[in-house]
């Protein structure tokens, strides 16, 4: 079908992620109830429904609706389950205890997946340093490595590699990403012990009180085979694998005393408030899918480098599971000609395409659907987040460093 798609349809999308970066700054009270929420994602989604289903574009807007679905019951699943596993820890909070906790989480990411092990360590790692005040940094940083980066290392931890199993990447070929799983998430720790040494030091001595220990404690052992239902559920086809994932996350409910998820700070209100406002988000994202579609053999990428920036800070702005669909798509037809390909794609652009998803989807609070989701964990736990501008700065300037290499490396290899 030819795009027939007007400048206007583009910009609800761009006005919706303008609102979440700036409501919660000027207008802090409204913002924070579901019923303003709904009212301003109502107002960016709803005009974009009604223009794709009069000009012919049901068909994407029911895979735009499919692709939520699938979305949301993953994410649900995971948080559900991971909210039924409490993680007693009985450590002091220094630098080092707070590495360990970012370096084991992402290995974990790689296994449960990015949200699994966000939702499973993001509450015993705030636990752990609840008597410290300067403590600002660490969410940001628990949301680089375990929420996105973590996850690079199969198909089950990240939404775009699982994604790319399903068209025909063999499963441990993401194993292959490990120098760039071991760059970035070496760097993060780097990062962190240098800022939380530098914290500690202005902290009083109250904070790092004598403690009985150290221990660790798993309750809610009974949640754990459903962790191995989540990714055997994942491969079922539509719509048994949505069925799937409610009936685990429904099942993980009802089997979880209510004790043990008020001990452990559990609420659905976290996941609804990123359900409501994914929901606004992947509608608007339909015209700016179709458009990225139409133009990506236009664009003025060839190199393995250019597909690395392109897809990851699309990646960054928009959901990097649908990034990662038109880019390897892009990167197939660029491949043509190539020896050994992989599911149609130059194995070289295919990494570049994988790890650029992967960790540039750490760049802003929507690029990865943890992102938001730990935000609002750590909020409701007392935590003051950085605002969606200051943490993209973060992020950014963050991973940079990773990012040169990665690129330097894309181009000497590509010679």
């Amino acid at each position: 079908m030819p795009l027939t798609l007007p400048l206007w349809t583009l910009l609800p999308f761009g006005m919706l992620v303008l609102s979440m970066a700036v409501l919660p700054w000027v207008l802090p009270h409204f913002w924070e109830r579901p019923s303003f929420q709904a009212l301003v994602v109502g107002a960016c989604a709803l005009p974009v429904v009604a223009f794709l289903i009069r000009a012919g574009h049901g068909e994407a807007l029911l895979h735009g609706a499919s692709s939520y679905a699938t979305f949301i019951a993953t994410l649900g699943a995971l948080y559900v389950v991971a909210g039924g596993v409490l993680v007693n820890v009985n450590l002091k909070p220094t630098p080092r205890t707070n590495v360990a906790v970012l370096l084991v989480g992402s290995a974990l990411a790689s296994l449960i997946g990015t949200t699994g092990a966000s939702v499973l360590l993001i509450r015993p790692f705030l636990r752990i340093n609840r008597d410290r005040q300067y403590i600002r940094h660490l969410v940001p940083f628990f949301i680089l490595a375990v929420s996105n980066a973590g996850g690079m290392l199969t198909p089950l931890g990240d939404p775009p590699l699982l994604m790319g199993f399903v068209g025909g990447v063999p499963f441990f070929w993401t194993l292959q990403l490990w120098p760039a799983w071991l760059l970035y998430n070496l760097l993060f720790a780097t990062l962190l012990y240098a800022a939380d040494r530098g914290a500690t030091r202005r902290e009083p001595p109250a904070s790092f009180a004598p403690q009985v220990g150290p221990t660790i404690t798993l309750r809610g052992k009974r949640n754990l085979p459903f962790f191995l239902a989540i990714p055997v559920a994942a491969f079922l086809p539509a719509p048994w694998r949505e069925l799937a994932l409610v009936s685990v996350a429904l099942a993980s409910y009802l089997v979880t005393p209510r004790t043990l998820q008020r001990e452990n700070g559990f609420s659905l209100a976290p996941a609804l408030e990123v359900a409501l406002v994914f929901a606004g988000l992947f509608v608007c994202l339909v015209p700016v899918e179709l458009t990225l579609r139409h133009a990506a053999s236009e664009l003025p990428i060839r190199s393995s480098y250019q597909l690395f920036w392109a897809s990851g800070l699309l990646s960054a702005a928009l959901d990097n599971a649908p990034t990662y669909a038109a880019f390897a798509a892009l990167a197939g037809s660029l491949s043509e000609g190539h020896p050994s390909l992989v599911a149609g794609i130059a194995p070289l652009k295919l990494a570049a395409i994988s790890v650029g998803c992967v960790v540039m989807g750490a760049t802003t609070y929507i690029g990865n659907g943890p992102n938001l989701l730990v935000k609002a964990i750590a909020e409701r736990a007392g935590i003051e987040m950085p605002s969606f501008l200051r943490y993209s700065m973060f992020a950014l300037l963050v991973m940079l460093p990773a990012h040169a290499l990665v690129t330097i490396a894309l181009i000497v290899l590509e010679r």
